[in-house]
């Protein structure tokens, strides 16, 4: 079987999953700590799912940081 070339960040235009998460920060106008913070409790298999919805119910109820 062959090995992916790309990771799932680079299969989405990031070079790593903190550059991914950085731009989620600027996405939803939250602070990259709370986001890391996030991303971290759901764990890296949430991170175009869970995370997301995560960050756009946030985003919604405490609004820009």
């Amino acid at each position: 079987m062959k090995e992916a070339k790309h990771n799932i960040y680079q299969q989405n235009g990031f070079d790593t999953r903190e550059d991914y998460l950085n731009d989620l920060a600027d996405m939803y106008g939250l602070d990259f700590a709370f986001v890391k913070m996030v991303a971290d409790l759901l764990g890296p298999n949430e991170d175009f799912d869970g995370l997301v919805s995560e960050l756009e119910d946030a985003s919604w109820l405490m609004g820009p940081v």
